[in-house]
């Protein structure tokens, strides 16, 4: 029931996000803030307060690299097989992308760390940072290609060598590998800036969700949901059963890999050529959807 009951909290404060916005409350400015203090101020906490006494070799196995990578890459091309007939580019790719790209930094990590101790969560900052390595390059490929829009992928990746979840999360491994002290209390205040993750992230998630659109796809939708929230974790548990890691691997890369798309799908689809509205609409019911498996998947690996 405790899990049932953090989740329900974090529905609560997603619609409360979603409201703001709604109400004018949160504005696009005061949202820019809160998601800069999100994306660059707590999110990288927790993640270097989760990683600074851990060694890279203790957290970043062979299995979970190559979990991780089958995980990715076949749920990425279940995606196309389902999606391929579609006949709108600009829907068929929107639905190919966020029927696998997660929400591993605003809710996962988050999450993680409010449920499960901090070797899981340790372990979960590193999914976070090699899933990103991966999903994001793929997803601005994809969308590319298939819309027929130009983007320059060189630009993706120098913005990946400034990443404040990247950086944090190669800071906090190089810490912990060296062996260097860090001050009680300054490890104590990066812990209170990193508690404010999950808060910030899902009031930043619901003040970003658009509810408005005049069609439903319900077919589409359904499958993006199935694939991103059912399928892909369930896969992730078999591969990660079959290479026989550890309980708390286990538990991070599931449960990661489990939530749901993630909001900057909407915004690279909007760049990119994508069905806007279409990704809009997926980001929002695979969220509160994954409420429902969420909890599923932590009351089970939990």
């Amino acid at each position: 029931m405790e899990v049932l009951g953090r989740l329900l909290a974090l529905l609560v404060v997603l619609l409360l996000g979603a409201g703001l916005r709604m109400s004018g409350v949160l504005d696009e400015r005061r949202t820019d803030r809160l998601n800069a203090a999100a994306y660059y101020v707590a999110l990288p906490a927790l993640i270097f307060v989760s990683t600074y006494d851990q060694a890279i070799g203790s957290l970043l196995s062979v299995e979970l690299a190559v979990g991780v990578t089958v995980v990715l890459f076949s749920t990425a091309g279940l995606a196309w097989l389902v999606h391929r007939h579609r006949s709108s580019p600009a829907r068929r790719s929107v639905a190919i992308v966020q029927s696998y790209h997660s929400n591993l930094g605003y809710l996962g990590l988050p999450l993680v760390a409010a449920t499960f101790g901090g070797d899981v969560t340790a372990i979960a900052s590193v999914v976070l940072g090699f899933v990103t390595l991966m999903q994001l390059p793929l997803t601005v490929v994809l969308l590319s290609t298939i819309n027929g829009a130009s983007a320059n992928i060189g630009v993706e990746l120098r913005g990946l060598a400034t990443n404040p979840v990247l950086l944090s999360l190669l800071i906090g491994l190089g810490v912990g590998s060296l062996g260097v002290t860090v001050p009680s209390g300054a490890a104590t205040g990066v812990d209170v800036l990193g508690a404010l993750a999950l808060p910030l992230a899902l009031l930043c998630v619901g003040a970003s969700l658009q509810l408005e659109t005049p069609t439903i796809d319900f077919e589409a939708t359904g499958t993006v949901v199935a694939l991103k929230i059912c399928c892909m974790p369930v896969l992730a548990w078999a591969v990660f059963s079959a290479l026989a890691v550890d309980a708390a691997t286990l538990t991070a890369t599931v449960v990661m890999l489990g939530t749901p798309t993630a909001v900057s799908t909407f915004v690279f689809a909007s760049s990119l050529g994508g069905d806007e509205e279409f990704a809009s609409l997926n980001v929002f019911v695979t969220t509160l959807a994954s409420v429902a498996t969420l909890f599923v998947l932590i009351t089970l690996v939990g």
